[in-house]
């Protein structure tokens, strides 16, 4: 049987340049034509509202925006489609993501005294408003729900907006997957909206009124998507006044480190897990054998043909990649120059290797560390930085959606110690109304 379509790459062979594009993502993610479709729509709804909304919603997803309640008698209809075990699967992820969320919430510090009399702690509060994107085109996502909408209910946040694509399954009569509808629940919603793309962004963005009510404008946008809505998040950050975002957070990637002890059909199924997710993501191999690499993409050649995404994994993987490299060391440097989005490290004595990453969204230390465990009921949320955003951002966390604020307190003590100080300070950059500010205390 032949070995999947991996591009192969020596690493010893290649200089900075080469290194550089071995594993550089795939070009569609900034393609122009996305560029310009994004802002071609996020110009249309700051100008037209819902009407524009409701617009690229019936051009692109044949289907109006819809928002579903999540009332009770929504809840128990969605509950009783599922298998219990389907819906008891749910509900014990999403008490694990709520327990982790919970245990690593921030917490204000106590005072700290710089000088006697001068005291300063750092304060945390929820932000107001929060845009939860939950990609569904291609698969429901309800695993995206529950790691957005949990952090940010543990957080505080006051106002939490859901938007989804429209199922294209007519078997779901409210045109969404139960599931969605048990984990809105699970995370305490009380709506989900039915749009997506670029569009649904948009609306979050900008705050429209729709047939079936008000998308209000939220504060920071949160959520992973395909190249469009991380296209569409960036440019609506960009907008003067426009929101924050938690993150670059397009389609999937996933790097695999293996040695020769390394299981290859585990490997291999790793790697088809996040291939399976969309054509534009991206995985890596990493291995210091060449016989390993060839195992392992024989091994992904005899999976692949047995999935029911089969044409999706292998769209991906024109994109994946095969990294030989001369130790375990180089491997690191190989993972820290990518910044993965989802880094697995299946090779003995794993857990050494964990001080010497840098850049990774989340790290799976070990062969029973399954990446997929982590996508669905570890605890942590599985929305992580990618397309190398790795390098200086974390995943989201309850700290995502809360800000941060330092509080000061000075006793007429404490202000005559330190005004000389900052005076003179203030005197050297040559800001006199600032001196005399503090000369004003030290007077006291």
């Amino acid at each position: 049987m032949a070995a999947a379509a991996f591009k192969r790459i020596d690493w010893a062979s290649l200089d900075d340049a080469g290194k550089r594009e071995a594993l550089a993502r795939p070009a569609q993610r900034t393609a122009a034509d996305v560029s310009d479709v994004v802002r071609a729509i996020l110009d249309d709804v700051r100008a037209r509202g819902g009407a524009a909304v409701t617009d690229w919603c019936l051009k692109l997803d044949k289907a109006p925006p819809r928002r579903i309640a999540i009332t009770p008698a929504t809840v128990a209809d969605a509950r009783a489609a599922l298998p219990p075990a389907d819906a008891r699967a749910l509900t014990i992820a999403a008490e694990n993501i709520r327990i982790f969320h919970q245990a690593t919430r921030p917490e204000d510090t106590p005072f700290i005294e710089t000088t006697p009399g001068v005291r300063s702690k750092r304060v945390w509060r929820p932000i107001r408003s929060a845009g939860l994107y939950v990609p569904g085109g291609t698969a429901p996502l309800f695993s995206s729900l529950l790691m957005l909408a949990i952090p940010a209910q543990v957080a505080g946040v006051g106002s939490r907006v859901a938007v989804t694509p429209p199922s294209k399954d007519p078997a779901h009569a409210l045109g969404v997957h139960p599931a969605m509808i048990v984990a809105a629940a699970e995370a305490g919603l009380d709506a989900l909206w039915l749009i997506g793309g670029a569009q649904a962004i948009a609306a979050l963005t900008f705050g429209v009124e729709l047939e079936d009510g008000i998308i209000p404008a939220c504060d920071k946008l949160f959520g992973p998507g395909n190249a469009w809505v991380a296209e569409a998040k960036k440019q609506a950050n960009a907008l003067p006044g426009g929101p924050a975002v938690d993150m670059p957070a397009g389609p999937s990637e996933l790097m695999v480190i293996v040695d020769r002890d390394s299981a290859p059909e585990i490997a291999a199924a790793d790697l088809l897990s996040q291939a399976e997710h969309d054509a534009d993501a991206q995985v890596i191999l990493v291995s210091t054998s060449r016989a390993t690499i060839d195992y392992i993409l024989t091994e992904v050649e005899a999976q692949i043909a047995t999935l029911p995404r089969e044409a999706v994994a292998r769209a991906s993987l024109a994109e994946a990649r095969a990294v030989l490299v001369r130790d375990l060391d180089t491997a690191c440097e190989v993972a820290n120059l990518y910044a993965p989005e989802h880094l697995a490290i299946q090779v003995e004595y794993a857990d050494e290797l964990v001080d010497q990453i840098q850049a990774a969204g989340a790290i799976f230390v070990g062969r029973w560390a399954a990446e997929t465990l982590g996508d669905y009921a570890a605890g942590p949320s599985h929305v992580l930085p990618t397309d190398g955003g790795a390098r200086t951002l974390g995943g989201v966390a309850t700290a995502s959606f809360m800000t941060s604020m330092s509080v000061q307190t000075v006793t007429e003590t404490g202000a005559a110690r330190l005004a000389p100080i900052a005076a003179r300070l203030a005197r050297l950059e040559g800001l006199e109304a600032h001196a005399r500010a503090a000369d004003l205390r030290g007077e006291g």
